[in-house]
């Protein structure tokens, strides 16, 4: 057999089970959330996806690998934009936002991040992947509740939208991370009373 003949002969081995992938990205972003980013083991990864070590090897290669897909994939969880409140006013629709599934699914993503915050600023693509999957799909629903409020007449046309889109992921962090406080209902609404609409109606 030639050398051609042998590089031209598909290789034998194991392919790779991706059906797994899913259980295992959702076990990391538990443990994340409980343990941060220094804490972690593809060990712990293993033993709460009930999958072998080799498993979680065979489909990445290291820790960061891991924790990047599964920050990434925290995306497909996101708010349905074509479903979002429409009450005919801006703070009705920003009240209607404030859902005890929202806010819980919002405060696991701040646990993931600052279980990861240590490694953010090590690496340029999981600070992107981050802002994506937890702080940006806030804010795109936010851009939409405004633009509408815009539409109305409810507030002026030349309103700093993006300032205003986070300015409640931006409380939020701020309570979740550093305050060490919970997020609930009452605290969401004050900040929407209290520091979005005065900002949003602001001249």
């Amino acid at each position: 057999m030639t050398q051609v003949d042998l590089e031209a002969k598909p290789r034998l081995g194991r392919k790779r089970d991706h059906t797994r992938d899913a259980e295992i990205l959702d076990a990391t972003i538990e443990v994340l959330a409980e343990t941060g980013y220094d804490g972690m083991t593809i060990d712990m990864v293993a033993a709460r996806a009930k999958a072998g070590k080799a498993t979680v090897y065979r489909r990445w290669a290291s820790k960061p690998e891991l924790v990047l897909d599964a920050v990434a994939c925290m995306k497909a969880k996101d708010l349905d934009l074509e479903s979002l409140p429409d009450t005919g006013t801006l703070r009705g629709d920003l009240v209607a936002m404030v859902r005890s599934p929202t806010i819980q699914e919002s405060q696991r993503k701040l646990q993931v991040m600052a279980g990861i915050v240590s490694m953010i600023a090590r690496d340029p693509e999981l600070a992107a992947a981050a802002r994506e999957a937890i702080i940006e799909p806030r804010a795109a629903a936010n851009r939409i509740l405004f633009r509408r409020a815009i539409d109305r007449g409810e507030i002026a046309s030349d309103v700093d939208i993006e300032a205003l889109c986070l300015i409640g992921p931006a409380m939020v962090a701020y309570r979740t991370l550093m305050l060490r406080e919970p997020v609930d209902r009452d605290f969401m609404i004050t900040t929407i009373d209290r520091v979005v609409l005065p900002a949003a109606f602001a001249r």
